[in-house]
């Protein structure tokens, strides 16, 4: 039974639609513009910016007196609030499963809210298990948690598959652990020349019928 280890945040979660969500409810709660949800998807960089830092710069930008701390709370709980698990995904995890392999989930993030995330959308019931970077204490590309993803449900690495949408974090990893790897392009191309992908699709249920192709 060979490891299938996923990413979480808009490869196993679509993230960028349940962000949006919360941040237009966000600024009408503050009156701003709706036009400047296109400033704050960008200065959120795909979740890569750091939550603090993003609090500030709402708050700078819109003279808000509201602790940064209580900005950071709004805005991982909200986006938690938002986020569904496809029930397109969920057959996909069911079929990967009753194909023998066994999916484990791998992400960088808080225990707090990447938690919430897998148990409020009930992709726990789909998964053996899951790694959190903070409850971990490293992060990916390391390949360090892919090895303490595959002790968590006692299997070992050799025939596993990673998959995931970001080229340095999930692919890098998987080159760096030497395992095959998926790619969710999301759109881009791929342009990192120290590695590549194993394969390249356009989203998880594809990512699922690659692996058990292959």
């Amino acid at each position: 039974m060979p490891l299938l280890l996923l990413d979480l945040d808009n490869t196993l979660l679509d993230r960028a639609g349940p962000f949006r969500r919360w941040g237009e409810r966000f600024l009408a709660g503050i009156d701003a513009p709706p036009t400047d949800i296109d400033w704050l998807i960008s200065i959120d960089a795909d979740g890569l910016t750091d939550r603090w830092d993003l609090a500030d710069a709402i708050r700078d930008r819109y003279e808000l007196r509201i602790p940064s701390i209580d900005l950071v709370e709004e805005l991982h709980d909200g986006v938690v609030e938002q986020t569904r698990l496809d029930p397109l995904i969920a057959c996909a995890l069911r079929i990967a499963d009753d194909a023998g392999w066994v999916p484990v989930v791998v992400c960088n993030g808080t225990v707090r809210v990447e938690d919430a995330k897998i148990r409020r959308t009930g992709l726990d019931r789909y998964v053996a298990d899951w790694v959190i970077s903070e409850e971990a204490g490293v992060s990916k590309p390391n390949p360090r948690i892919f090895a303490l993803a595959a002790q968590r449900v006692r299997m070992p690495l050799r025939g596993a598959w990673v998959v995931g949408d970001s080229p340095e974090a999930d692919i890098g990893g998987a080159a760096a652990v030497g395992l095959p790897s998926v790619w969710l392009h999301r759109g881009r191309t791929w342009s990192d020349t120290r590695f590549a992908p194993s394969r390249t699709v356009d989203g998880l249920i594809a990512a699922v019928a690659t692996v058990l192709a292959g």
